[in-house]
């Protein structure tokens, strides 16, 4: 997956290289943090930018509603994972249920779905 230049590059961990079971309620909050399950080939894309000098983030918003400290766990489960990256960041990235920047890799996806009158 080659880039033109070196880039920062932020990645989420629940739901985009872990699957997570939510509530059934929806709450956006997983039942358990501990038993999630890794996506391999989406960690070893991530890792391939990592081999290749981009500078990788892992950005998370566990515990920015509880307030509990997942910073150990989800250490040890990158660790675990084999999830190469230069920086952790826990309980700091916003509770939200959608984002839209002009810098995110769907933000065109997403003004051409919602210009299509899909959600």
């Amino acid at each position: 997956m080659k880039l033109q230049k070196l880039k920062t590059i932020y990645v989420d961990i629940d739901g985009t290289i872990c699957k997570t079971k939510n509530r059934p309620d929806f709450d956006d909050s997983p039942i358990d943090y501990e038993g999630v399950i890794p996506y391999p080939d989406r960690i070893a894309t991530i890792n391939e930018l990592f081999d290749e000098g981009h500078t990788i983030v892992y950005w998370t918003a566990r515990g920015c509603k509880s307030g509990k400290d997942y910073t150990e766990l989800t250490k040890d489960q990158l660790l675990h994972w084999g999830a190469k990256h230069h920086d952790l960041q826990v309980g700091n990235k916003p509770h939200f249920d959608m984002y839209i920047c002009d810098k995110s890799y769907n933000s065109e996806s997403w003004f051409h779905n919602k210009e299509s009158g899909l959600p």
